[in-house]
């Protein structure tokens, strides 16, 4: 009898653009399986938030019919959690406050969520899949030109996740919602660099947004090299294997080597510090990349109409300022805790450098945009500082509640 493969695409989402994705991708993630040595069955989990854009319940609702007939569709509903979180309340001998570090809504709280559900549905893996990624590399050629690789993503993560913990492939695109800033008049390169190494991160740092802007107006391209490779493992550094959240997949069959994500309040992260807790897990960089729209400039990949250049996100744009701030914001609520946890010694003395980098650089950055005031950072970054020690608390506790769940499900 043909084995079977239980394999769940989880989206945590709070835009309604989830369904154009699945809606223009289904027929393509049916062609990889059907193409697997055994049956895979695809369950998509669809976790909504109608907080974070103030969207509305049928927003998400969006799916057309064809995509049922061989994918089943999992809508993990406001009450699908409330309830589950009274039946581990009222029956597994749970308290409230455990439950409620793991189960909800949130960047890190909403991944555990996708992850509890995909354990109850029996899933083999789980693959997260942001809702402004599409499944394509773009590559630069020697002539300028742009060339457009279709990705088997689902294909390339079966095959790999098998022999390893977790399967992790590459971005290009717009890796991150930094805006094309023009050195000049209004912000010099020595207060940009500041800024950025203000707000920086595991994967934000000065050396590639510098390198991005200059050669390729802040888009990250495919590399030949690495599509034509093998997948390899990933090297704990002293501190973390780093990933991202998004064409991140998880080996639930081997529950004991997945942790809990978590963020602070506010806080983006969620990945990094699931990232920190990786030194026993077998984690391979598998050679698939996904295409990051962070601007939600370039849609009409979806539809198959590749752009025939990348041009630069200027600051000015529509909306680009709220998001921008937005994402800087959620770097620097969770930068204080990322720093205590890599360096607990030299915390005071570090975080003391942070603040001076951005009271020197965003009065500057303030310049370039018209509505929005970047001080927020600073008050943002004193808050995190002054909590780092309730955020350490809280992110060993929800691993610890996070073990003790497993154990309940498995049981």
């Amino acid at each position: 009898m043909q084995d079977t493969i239980e394999f769940g695409i989880g989206f945590v989402t709070g835009r309604p653009n989830v369904c154009k994705i699945i809606n223009s991708y289904y027929e393509d993630i049916i062609n990889q399986v059907e193409k697997s040595d055994k049956k895979v069955n695809i369950t998509i989990f669809i976790l909504y938030d109608m907080e974070y854009q103030f969207a509305k319940r049928t927003d998400f609702y969006g799916i057309i019919p064809q995509v049922y007939k061989n994918i089943k569709i999992k809508y993990i509903t406001p009450e699908d959690i409330e309830e589950e979180k009274k039946i581990l309340v009222s029956r597994y001998d749970f308290k409230k406050e455990e439950i409620n570090l793991i189960l909800g809504h949130g960047h890190a709280k909403g991944r555990n969520t996708v992850m509890y559900f995909a354990l109850k549905r029996k899933m083999d893996y789980l693959l997260f899949w942001d809702d402004d990624e599409y499944p394509v590399a773009v590559l630069k050629n020697e002539d300028k030109t742009l060339e457009w690789i279709k990705q088997n993503n689902i294909q390339d993560h079966i095959n790999n996740i098998k022999n390893s913990d977790i399967t992790i492939g590459h971005h290009c695109g717009y890796i991150s919602p930094i805006p094309y800033m023009q050195i000049g008049d209004d912000i010099t390169e020595e207060a940009f660099k500041e800024f950025v190494e203000g707000i920086s991160n595991d994967i934000v740092n000065w050396q590639n947004i510098k390198e991005r802007f200059q050669k390729d107006n802040g888009v990250t391209y495919a590399q030949k090299e690495i599509l034509g490779n093998d997948a390899y493992e990933i090297e704990y550094d002293g501190t973390g294997k780093w990933i991202a959240g998004s064409t991140l997949c998880l080996n639930l069959k081997s529950l004991d080597k997945i942790p809990a994500f978590y963020n602070p309040k506010g806080a983006r992260g969620e990945d990094t510090f699931f990232s920190t807790l990786l030194e026993n897990t077998k984690v391979l960089r598998i050679p698939t990349y996904h295409f990051h729209d962070g601007f939600l400039k370039y849609s009409q990949i979806m539809r198959g109409r590749m752009p025939k250049n990348l041009r630069k996100i200027n600051v000015d744009e529509e909306s680009i300022e709220h998001r921008f701030l937005q994402a800087s914001l959620g770097w620097i609520k969770y930068k204080p805790l990322l720093m205590y946890i890599k360096n607990k010694e030299q915390y005071k003395e570090n975080i003391i450098q942070v603040k001076e980098k951005l009271k020197k650089s965003v009065p500057q950055i303030n310049k370039l945009f018209y509505n929005t005031e970047f001080d927020e950072l600073i008050f943002a970054l004193e808050e995190a500082d002054k909590n780092v020690s309730k955020h350490y608390k809280e992110y060993l506790k929800t691993n610890e509640v996070w073990n003790k769940l497993k154990n309940t499900l498995i049981e």
